[in-house]
């Protein structure tokens, strides 16, 4: 076994001794020894050593060559190169450990012919090898540039000494500076092997310019790399001596650290906001986190922005002032006209939530020594009395449905400003995103808490009075589903520690007062819907929405626009009018609109000088508002037979529904049903239809009016989506109208789903479509017998403006619609 170390250049003056055709075979493991270089090797494999003894007893030369298969051991012919170096040794060194330390020196390149001997040690016939070397500029050239480029290797190497750097100007000999460079140049074993075996000294030369470029271009491109850490840990730690130098400048000073002082200052608010336990321990938790990092870390900004949203945070803190039944009435009805219902409601919350409150503070007077001598029975009592009490907390769950513009968002507030709350609203219309509610993991870069903690922030209270608007237009995507993540919010039994995703700590909300709003229940999904109380707000009369004008919209659009009161002067008859030919709504937002659109004309006027007050009559409304928009539709639709009026629920509120039928001849009788009807609708025109073929004598119709023709349907308003099985009646009337060719009455709209056997049913919405009827001019309205409890919900100006009929059969329908003949 024999190792070689690093190389030096030799004399090319020294005395080269003759070099026999037969030599002694030494292989070198991961070693290639080149011509005119001295080189150190240690020799240890005892076949080794025989070599060498023996070759010390002669002339000292041998034949070094490299092996193919390090792991070869005792290396064969098979196992070595057939280019080596022929070598004279220098210097023998025994060490105590019985290995042999050798300096040899490369005399020539030789090429191994046949093996003479393999044992005790390999004897090879050889020949010598020396390269071509053919002086001319382009060798030059090449001795040229390989030095150039071994002058700038030297500096980026620690194995080759700095001596060696000027080599290539004062070694003329191309071929001894390429096995300098060979020697010297950091290379794998094959690589420097494949120098050797080159012939020609011009193809060594090349060899070793690719070589070194390519070890230049990675010596500079670490050296590079090295620079760039040295200068960012320079960077580093000159900040941190700086930062060091500055704390003790500080405390020379008296002055406090700026991280210090920013976290004891948290210290100190984490310690005033009176935390939880649980949030108190976690909070302290990620301050000690603090503490220990960095300033310039990013998790420093993480954990100090959230303990800034757990300081901030109203814990325990509430605003809710004594509960006073008279002002909280006075509030209700300063803020909105009629609702008796809602606002009954509304005091009836306050009262049981001042009784419980006041009995638990009753309770809380009683000394402890008393309780301790009542007896088993009272003890049990007042158990269940405290549970009570604790349950008080449980604020019920508020939701207002109902049209637009009827005041349900209008109503927190006044809520809030009886109950001396502070009023929050978050409108959840097209919400997709389950993360807007229980906020975003602190992983995320830029994560917040949710929607629900941002509006508790603000409001700076923990028992705010808290309206989720448009509750029934929430959505629904793939980042979760919004209306799951409100179950907790809206449970009065869990939401006592609602976990939001960014705090991970539980927050109380059994304090909140929450309300919802939506304009219908259809779309809230029912476990939802199940922790509701559902209060139903309903469209205005025309008096309703006269005082309602009179009362609050027209002195805030004379506000909002400029005007003093006595400025402009609105008739009674001027608002009537506005409400009937220019809005038909259930709410009042349209009127509002109007009144603003007329003040902000009287405004022109007044600034362009005219004198005031001014008087708007009746007459001059179309001067201010153009043509009315809308006329007394009924009589004017009911022209010829086929047609019947209808009444309709929506989610803005009760309509008009008109029903036009018409015949014509064709092959065979058939159906066809047109205006965007939905399923439940047509089987109510398929169910009209057969009833009065079947019932047709009976009806007074002839028999034969449907033979052999096709009865055709339809439903105005195309574009608009209908449906439900209200207009079964008025799709009878209208098909007996037409088989009959009587009118149907110009002043009646009906409504009432309809069987096979022409009994009439139940329907929904009386109170809207009511209100429609009367807002349409309708006079007479037929309702099926068992809707007439639901007449207590309707308005007593409505039911004194209109003439009921009740029916439980379609000839009762017909007798009441058709005119007489």
């Amino acid at each position: 076994m024999t190792h070689a170390g690093s190389s030096n250049a030799g004399n090319n003056n020294e005395y080269i001794p003759e070099i026999p055709d037969a030599l002694p075979v030494l292989p070198l493991i991961d070693t290639v020894v080149v011509p005119m270089a001295v080189a150190p090797i240690v020799v240890g494999h005892q076949r080794s050593i025989d070599l060498v003894d023996e070759v010390m007893r002669t002339n000292r030369l041998l034949a070094l060559v490299a092996q193919r298969d390090p792991e070869a051991h005792p290396a064969g012919p098979d196992d070595i190169y057939r280019v080596g170096t022929a070598a004279i040794i220098h210097r023998l060194l025994r060490l105590p450990d019985g290995t042999l330390q050798l300096v040899v020196q490369g005399l020539e390149r030789i090429r191994i012919l046949d093996f003479l001997q393999i044992e005790p040690f390999l004897v090879a016939r050889i020949d010598r090898a020396p390269e071509r070397t053919v002086v001319n500029m382009e060798i030059e050239a090449l001795r040229r540039t390989l030095g150039d480029l071994f002058r700038k290797l030297v500096p980026l190497t620690n194995d080759i000494p700095d001596e060696l750097a000027s080599a290539g100007d004062n070694i003329s000999d191309p071929r001894m500076f390429a096995y300098l460079v060979t020697a010297m140049m950091p290379m794998e074993t094959t690589v420097r092997q494949e120098v050797l075996e080159l012939d020609d000294t011009a193809d060594k030369l090349k060899r070793l310019i690719n070589l070194m470029q390519q070890e230049l271009a990675v010596r500079e491109l670490q050296q590079q790399i090295a620079s760039d850490a040295r200068e960012k840990i320079s960077k580093t730690q000159r900040e941190y001596i700086l930062r060091e130098q500055l704390k003790s400048i500080q405390q020379e000073l008296g002055e406090e650290d700026t991280e210090q002082a920013e976290i004891q200052e948290l210290r100190q608010q984490m310690e005033a906001a009176n935390l939880p336990a649980e949030a108190h321990k976690e909070a302290f938790r990620e301050l000690s986190r603090l503490e220990r990092l960095p300033a310039i870390s990013p998790e420093y900004g993480t954990i100090r922005t959230y303990l800034d949203w757990m300081v901030s945070l109203p814990w325990n803190a509430t605003t809710g002032s004594a509960i006073d039944l008279v002002c909280a009435g006075q509030i209700l009805d300063e803020d909105h006209y009629d609702l008796e219902r809602i606002k009954d409601r509304i005091l009836e919350y306050l009262a049981v939530k001042k009784l419980k409150a006041d009995r638990q503070a009753q309770s809380g007077l009683q000394s402890q020594s008393q309780r301790e001598t009542e007896n088993t029975d009272r003890k049990e009592t007042d158990s269940m009395t405290e549970s009570i009490f604790d349950d008080s907390r449980r604020e019920p769950i508020l939701c207002f449905v109902g049209p637009p513009g009827v005041g349900k968002t209008s109503l927190g507030q006044s809520i809030a400003r009886a109950m001396g709350r502070k009023f929050v609203r978050i409108s959840l219309g097209g919400i997709h995103d389950e993360a807007e509610i229980r906020g975003h993991r602190r992983t995320y870069i830029g994560a917040l808490p949710g929607r629900l903690i941002h509006a508790l922030r603000r409001a700076e209270t923990a028992d705010p009075v808290f309206m989720f608007d448009e509750v029934d237009k929430l959505g629904r995507g793939f980042q979760g589903d919004p209306a799951a993540a409100l179950l907790e919010v809206l449970d009065p039994a869990q939401n006592h520690a609602f976990v939001d995703t960014y705090l991970s700590v539980p927050f109380d909300l059994s304090r909140v007062l929450f309300i919802c709003t939506a304009n219908t229940i259809e779309t809230i999904p029912s476990p939802l819907l199940d922790r509701m109380e559902i209060l139903s707000l309903s469209g205005y009369t025309e008096m309703e929405k006269l005082h309602i004008a009179r009362r609050y919209l027209l002195p805030k659009q004379l506000r909002a626009n400029g005007l003093q009161l006595h400025e402009l002067k609105i008739p009674d008859a001027d608002l009537q009018r506005i409400i009937r030919e220019y809005t038909r709504e259930a709410g009042v937002r349209n009127l509002e609109r109007e009144i603003g659109t007329v003040i902000r004309k009287v405004a022109r006027k007044i600034v362009e000088g005219a004198t005031t007050p001014i008087t708007i009559e009746a007459e001059q409304i179309p001067d201010y508002l153009r043509r009315p928009r809308f006329e007394n539709e009924v009589v004017e639709r009911i022209d010829r037979p086929g047609i019947a009026t209808g009444l309709a629920w929506t989610p803005a509120g009760g309509d008009v529904l008109f029903v036009e039928a018409a015949m014509m001849g064709g092959q065979e009788e058939r159906l066809v049903l047109t205006g965007m009807l939905g399923d439940v609708m047509r089987e109510s025109a398929q169910a009209a239809l057969s009833y009065v073929h079947s019932n047709a004598e009976k009806l007074g119709i002839d028999p034969k009016t449907f033979v052999g023709k096709v009865v055709h349907v339809h439903v105005p308003a195309g574009a608009t989506p209908k449906d439900g099985p209200s207009a079964g009646v008025t799709m009878v009337a209208a098909i007996a109208s037409l088989a009959s060719g009587r009118l149907v009455r110009n002043d009646v709209a009906m409504t009432g789903e309809i069987t096979l056997r022409g009994k009439v049913l139940p329907v929904g919405g009386i109170r809207e479509k009511m209100l429609a009827a009367y807002r349409a001019g309708v006079k007479t309205v037929i309702l099926p017998q068992r809707n007439q409890p639901d007449l207590e919900d309707v308005p007593d100006e409505v039911q004194r403006d209109l003439k009921f009929v009740f029916a439980t059969a379609a000839e009762e329908v017909l007798a009441a619609a058709l005119a007489p003949v």
